[in-house]
């Protein structure tokens, strides 16, 4: 099916990752039950043609991330000369992630003529010289100061020496249902949010959903749909999987680990103390990660307020891969050191591996010194002369 110019998209939104799109959509198609405006989101890890199909059927704005809606594009499926708005939310993520070379193969097939609309956290470097090579006489609007602490939350931590005391601490706070009774968790990695997940599926039975990134499409709309409705009172997450996402009434977020950089703790709290509801936010600090709470205090001109570990709560010794300290060998006379590997090669090379190549040409000299004939008549010839 081909396109007529009223049907090709007027606005293009690109987001960082599949939940926000649906997200995305679900808003627009809200805010557009009453006019005839056609939304499409489209992401990878489904089906493309169907959603060529979709796109053929003609659409005013479409939802997307930047990897599928460069594929859609390239195809000749999606046109974009129509384009007059262009969306990017979450722009610091997605520089983050590496999408820079797909934004800026998105703006090569975009028209010159458009309006540019950002949406940033944070103005990092990256975001600072995008704007700078790409836009022309750029206006910045601030809602608030990057770092600037939220005054409706409440912030304090714990210290807690390792993985699995911080399970026990976990625990002993998620027994209290009634306060916790909506709880964001956020991890740094997916190997340690599945972890967890299975800790806390023999502790709350039932009461806990996982999302991150190696998960399918469905399963993660599936957890977040359930945590929102309310069907499970716990979500684990990554930074990357929960970035945007608008649930409302989160009762805590808890840091189960202290993120390095400031500006990912200020997203995760972010997700409580919504629409100006009171939230909390509590961080498990290793001692490894006392650095970090001091530049996110730094970062927020605000200190973080440290409560005294329960004494109910058990201290574990026991300890994850990730927290035992490498075993270095000493004095081994026959392990090579840095030093003794610092070459191409560690021994010195035999004398017939020291041949020079002259140049020529080697198959011919290996022909005339072996009788090798170079093609079939000469192996005839050969062959006939050996008879002889």
């Amino acid at each position: 099916m081909k396109y007529s110019k009223q049907d090709n998209p007027r606005v293009l939104i690109l987001v960082p990752t599949r939940e926000l799109v649906v997200q995305v959509v679900d808003e627009i198609e809200k805010l557009a039950s009453y006019i005839n405006v056609r939304v499409l989101g489209v992401y990878g890890g489904t089906n493309i043609n169907t959603q060529k199909q979709a796109v053929a059927q003609g659409q005013d704005i479409i939802v997307a991330t930047p990897g599928r809606l460069f594929d859609l594009a390239v195809s000749h499926v999606l046109q974009l000369k129509s384009i007059q708005k262009l969306v990017i939310d979450e722009v610091d993520v997605m520089l983050d992630l590496g999408f820079r070379h797909q934004l800026l193969n998105i703006f090569d097939i975009l028209p010159d003529r458009r309006q540019n609309i950002m949406f940033s956290a944070t103005m990092t470097d990256d975001v600072d010289e995008l704007i700078t090579d790409f836009f022309i006489k750029p206006q910045r609007v601030t809602v608030a100061v990057s770092g600037t602490p939220l005054h409706n939350i409440e912030q304090s931590r714990y210290d807690v020496p390792n993985f699995y005391t911080k399970v026990n601490l976990l625990e002993h706070l998620l027994s209290d249902d009634t306060v916790y009774d909506k709880v964001l968790v956020f991890v740094a990695f997916k190997k340690l949010a599945d972890k967890l997940f299975d800790e806390l599926e023999e502790r709350f039975p039932g009461q806990a959903c996982v999302i991150h990134s190696n998960k399918t499409q469905n399963y993660r709309l599936r957890s977040i749909e359930q945590f929102r409705s309310g069907e499970h009172r716990i979500l684990i997450a990554t930074d990357v999987m929960a970035r945007g996402l608008d649930i409302e009434n989160v009762s805590h977020v808890i840091n189960f680990d202290t993120p390095n950089f400031p500006e990912n703790y200020m997203h995760r709290i972010g997700r409580t103390g919504r629409a100006e509801q009171q939230g909390h936010a509590l961080t498990f600090s290793t001692e490894k990660e006392q650095e970090a709470i001091k530049e996110i205090e730094n970062y927020m001109s605000k200190n973080v307020s440290l409560l005294k570990f329960p004494d109910a709560v058990e201290v574990s010794k026991e300890l994850i891969e990730e927290e035992r300290p490498q075993i270095r060998e000493r004095n081994n006379p026959t392990k090579r050191t840095d030093e003794d590997s610092a070459g191409p090669a560690f021994h010195e090379k035999k004398d017939k591996n020291k041949k020079e190549n002259l140049g020529g040409s080697y198959k011919f000299k290996i022909a005339a010194k072996y009788k090798k004939p170079k093609t079939r008549g000469d192996k005839n010839y050969n062959k006939r002369n050996k008879r002889k």
